[in-house]
């Protein structure tokens, strides 16, 4: 309701619109984490499988060396030091005997390979000779910790080669490995090294390593993440800033250009929408400025012609000047038509037809609206064969009706003609006015720009608009010199059809038919 409906002077409040659905933020996350998770996360996992990788392929490579130099040292003492040992005879109490001497000596010599060593029986697991001194191990003492291994020990008896334990822990914390060999000369006995595992110390650090790399990729990737967001994430936000601003009618602003391919492309796109609006608004103000300016003259002209029709005694000076007053009538209908025809969005209902029928049409229309003698102010040069083009009939009637009118405005004559030219159906329209001004010829296309004291200034804006709908275009050009005319001269190319009757391909050269 209005002020006066309530009654008590104040306006109605606006109705505030419902507000929309809610934005729902769960699971959303900024650029700029986007950017630090994936590229933390590809660094993490890059540095990851590749240490993983150099893992799996270092450990058992060097677990492999260790084997090798293990079951060179064993099988080595074995064959060499006690090819002829006697031992499996020694019973216990026989530590000072030559022959367990000779083996406790040797088995010490083998400390500078390995970390322990022994002879032991295999049936009973007890000690043969150690190098351990006699009285910390003598003779016949059990040997409990090679229980567990009794598979290798058996399989070193089996097989007559040296064989390798798997990796075990020590009471020391320490990872060892055994070695067993069979000795040849005594049956029964089997000679048993203990070598201490160390590739797993440098192991071991390169692991650490490993870790400090990735964390330190990790870190890494989080700052070149950092710096790679803000350089997308800044110009982003000052864009989205630019677009808010743009969307609350703020457009005085220039839209700065941003650096890079894509942002910079984008910039320049939203710069080019905010001087389009910036052009559609002065458009609209000029042309609200423009319509209230076309409207009045006719409305001042209604106005003192039905005062001085009602004024009038004499019959035939009423008439005359209810003549003027239909004509101003027909003048503001022809300038609200004009609007409403820029302004109403084009669908053409596109087609081929021949265009000489709306030609013929609009011709016959703008004789009728400015001929005044019936005709001969407009000469027509149509050729015999049919012109086709792919566009709506009503629009091309439009646009030659619209030329015609504008050039009947300021000359006494008009030319229209229809032709091919390179593959495209034009229509001209020359007239022997004083042509277009030089400092409106490439303004002159454009809403509400003439030279006329009459007139809003759209038909040529409408021209190229149907134009365009259609998939055409329209130029300005000057008269014809070789027949020494000035005036103007307006071309409209439309699309021809590429299934063009046989008959139709000579029109290019044909002969045109001059009608007047």
């Amino acid at each position: 309701m209005d002020a006066d409906a309530r009654g008590d002077g104040r306006p109605e409040p606006e109705a505030v619109p419902p507000p929309g659905p809610p934005v729902s933020r769960v699971g959303t996350m900024s650029l700029r984490r986007q950017f630090i998770v994936v590229l933390v996360a590809f660094a993490l996992a890059l540095t990851g499988v590749g240490a993983w990788g150099a893992w799996s392929i270092t450990r058992p490579a060097l677990e492999s060396e260790m084997d090798d130099k293990l079951r060179q040292v064993v099988g080595a003492a074995a064959e060499v030091g006690f090819e002829r040992s006697g031992l499996g005879a020694l019973r216990p109490g026989e530590e000072d005997s030559r022959l367990w001497t000779g083996a406790h000596n040797r088995l010490r010599q083998l400390g500078d390979y390995v970390a322990e060593a022994w002879i032991l029986r295999a049936s009973d697991m007890t000690a043969v000779a150690t190098s351990h001194p006699a009285d910390s191990l003598p003779l016949g003492a059990p040997l409990p910790q090679f229980e567990a291994f009794r598979p290798e020990i058996q399989q070193a008896q089996a097989l007559g080669t040296a064989v390798t334990s798997t990796l075990f822990q020590g009471s020391d914390g320490r990872f060892y490995k055994y070695g067993f060999a069979a000795l040849q000369a005594d049956p029964g006995l089997v000679l048993a090294v203990r070598m201490r595992a160390d590739y797993l110390d440098p192991l071991g650090r390169f692991r650490q390593r490993i870790l400090l790399g990735t964390l330190g990729a990790a870190v890494l990737a989080g700052l070149l993440a950092v710096v790679l967001a803000r350089g997308v994430a800044n110009p982003l936000e000052r864009l989205s800033r630019v677009a808010l601003r743009i969307q609350r009618g703020h457009w005085d602003v220039p839209v700065e250009p941003e650096a890079g391919m894509e942002l910079g492309r984008l910039s320049r796109a939203m710069e080019r929408m905010r001087q389009g609006i910036l052009s559609r608004e002065d458009q609209l103000r000029l042309m609200l400025a423009q319509v209230a300016h076309e409207i009045r003259n006719p409305l001042g002209g209604l106005e003192l012609f039905t005062a001085a029709a009602a004024e009038a005694d004499d019959p035939a000076e009423r008439a005359r000047m209810l003549e003027r007053v239909r004509a101003e009538v027909r003048a503001l209908n022809q300038i609200i038509n004009d609007f409403l025809a820029f302004a109403r969005p084009l669908e053409p209902e596109v087609h081929l037809h021949d265009v000489r029928a709306p030609v013929r049409e609009a011709v016959d229309l703008a004789d009728a609206h400015g001929g005044g003698d019936g005709g001969g102010r407009i000469r027509v040069e149509l050729p015999d064969e049919p012109v086709v083009a792919r566009a709506d009939p009503d629009h091309v009637k439009r646009i030659t009706l619209n030329l015609l009118r504008n050039a009947l405005d300021v000359a006494e004559h008009a030319t229209v003609s229809v032709g091919s030219e390179r593959g495209e159906v034009v229509i001209r329209v020359q007239d022997d006015g004083p042509g277009v001004p030089e400092a409106l010829r490439e303004r002159v296309f454009e809403p509400f720009v003439t030279d006329k004291e009459q007139g809003a200034g759209l038909g040529l804006a409408i021209v190229r608009k149907l134009a365009e709908a259609n998939g055409g275009r329209v130029e300005l050009g000057g008269g014809r010199p070789e027949e020494h005319r000035c005036g103007a001269e307006f071309a409209v190319y439309l699309k021809s059809s590429d299934e063009l009757p046989l008959e139709a391909e000579s029109l290019a050269t044909s002969t045109p038919q001059s009608i007047s």
